[in-house]
């Protein structure tokens, strides 16, 4: 029995250790342990319409709530004792290293939602030794950029514009910079209806309401930086003023084809990668083009909503093409855990949007390189956990993708069999002589014949596509459905014949 004693203050005076008090930008970011947590502070701190601008997406922003769901709907396998103490991120992607398996995303009017905007981006990535990648609608210019990140790899993500004029002189601006990649999006032909910024007023330059007014009081700082710093224009375009809409609408050209592709690939020296990227044939004929690389990506959820999740289509898209060019993946990231389960069903790099704005929006420069070090501690401890020492370890028997939405010609097809096969198999009664059953006792007898095959073919059919994608290393929702297409032909037959 324990003998309790009066507690003497010295003993709780040992327990009893005062903190200082932390304040500023460091003590607040160092309380960010997720990316979450980033986007809390990032939310407390940049007036609405910034805010959503970033966070927002399409119409009812399915597609980023499903993307974000996909990784969070995924099983892990470790390997036990195998230790993995000393972890390496690093790898090769594009004709040169990065320290992680992932690199900054193209984000337009980035310095709407911090003022030091595509600078720190730049500079964090540089100093972590990650890509990246500066978008055509910059707020930075193309020899700025270069000049805060002076000896990392700088990206280049090209729109193509009406005036092919002018994408053809940013090409070549950013190869003279030395810029060593280039992203040629295809998923922009006309703006997607982002309704935050409708619902906001959200321009460039931004509005002056009595809304945005009420908005600002409570973050004078944003406004101090935004008053006080160069005026916010594109670095790129001439035109800037309108809502996104507006400016998508004046400066993209719907006509975008093939033809483009092959103009902007003869004149860029560098490597070459198509991203938006949304189903395998795509795919294919990309690679068949000569591409280096392409990004599986629905542009984060902005442009057409409902669109492919591009981490379910990773697997197919890989059995296709993998061995043939560099496949990346963006949408929805927001832990590093998304980019070991990328990684190990194939992805050779990922892109981060806005898991880096939200860390940006909470502290500048000292916002992003938080955001890379949370990244980084997760993918660490992931690999730990799963018994992997190297990026090349991962592989598809690592991860499970579980399934939430299912086609509904695979879902209806599994009803049926299932109604089927719990439905017993009747034995004709013997029929009396003279009746129609016995004069029709071949026909009787063919029946029987076709019900005992039934019975047959429903006690062999194929496990369910549920079942088998639950217990199938890697197999996403559309493989499901395309591998259980015999199993629904047999029970089609079956429901037929009854």
């Amino acid at each position: 029995m324990v003998t309790r004693q009066f507690p003497r203050p010295k003993d709780v005076f040992e327990y009893v250790q005062l903190k200082k008090p932390e304040f500023g930008r460091e003590a607040r970011l160092k309380k960010a342990l997720t990316i979450y947590d980033l986007r809390d502070i990032a939310k407390r701190r940049t007036p609405a319409a910034a805010f959503d601008y970033t966070d927002g997406a399409a119409e009812g922003e399915l597609s980023i709530q499903r993307a974000r769901q996909a990784f969070e709907d995924i099983e892990f396998h470790p390997d036990i004792l195998r230790p993995a103490e000393d972890v390496d991120t690093s790898t090769e992607i594009l004709g040169g290293p990065s320290a992680l398996p992932f690199g900054i995303a193209p984000t337009g009017f980035t310095r709407l939602m911090q003022t030091e905007g595509e600078s720190a981006g730049a500079a964090a990535a540089g100093a972590a030794g990650i890509p990246f990648t500066l978008s055509t609608l910059g707020t930075t210019s193309i020899e700025d950029v270069r000049a805060a990140n002076p000896n990392g790899r700088n990206w280049f993500q090209l729109y193509v514009l009406r005036d092919r004029e002018v994408s053809y002189g940013l090409v070549r601006r950013a190869a003279a910079a030395g810029f060593d990649t280039l992203h040629f999006t295809v998923d922009t032909p006309v703006a997607g209806n982002r309704m935050r910024d409708t619902r906001n007023g959200f321009s460039i330059p931004p509005a002056l309401s009595v809304r945005t007014i009420l908005d600002a009081l409570p973050r004078p700082w944003w406004w101090f930086d935004f008053l006080t710093t160069p005026k916010l224009e594109f670095a790129s375009l001439s035109s800037t003023g309108g809502t996104v809409a507006d400016l998508i609408g004046q400066a993209m050209d719907p006509t975008i084809s093939y033809e483009d592709l092959a103009t902007i690939r003869e004149m860029w020296p560098g490597k070459i990668v198509v991203k938006g990227v949304q189903n395998v044939p795509d795919a294919v004929k990309l690679i068949d083009m000569g591409v280096d690389g392409i990004v599986l990506s629905n542009h984060g959820g902005r442009q057409l909503d409902r669109a492919p999740v591009p981490f379910h289509l990773l697997p197919q898209v890989v059995r296709e093409v993998g061995r043939d060019a560099t496949v990346m993946l963006d949408t929805g990231i927001m832990n590093g855990a998304d980019i070991v389960a990328s990684v190990a069903l194939g992805a050779k790099f990922t892109l981060i949007g806005r898991a880096y704005l939200y860390g940006l929006m909470a502290g500048g420069r000292a916002g992003v390189d938080r955001t890379f070090a949370i990244l980084r501690s997760e993918i660490v401890r992931t690999m730990k956990l799963l018994g992997v020492q190297s990026l090349d370890e991962l592989e598809p028997r690592h991860v499970t993708q579980l399934t939430r939405l299912v086609p509904v010609a695979t879902a209806q097809a599994e009803a049926a069999e299932a109604a089927t096969a719990a439905r017993p198999v009747r034995t004709p009664r013997a029929a009396k002589p003279g009746t129609a059953r016995a004069k029709a006792g071949t026909t009787g007898a063919s029946s029987g014949a076709t019900g005992a095959k039934g019975a047959s073919s429903r006690g062999s059919s194929p496990r369910t596509a549920a079942a088998r994608t639950a217990a199938t290393t890697g197999t996403a929702p559309l493989e499901a459905a395309e591998e259980s297409s015999e199993g629904v032909q047999a029970a089609a037959e079956t429901v037929g014949e009854k």
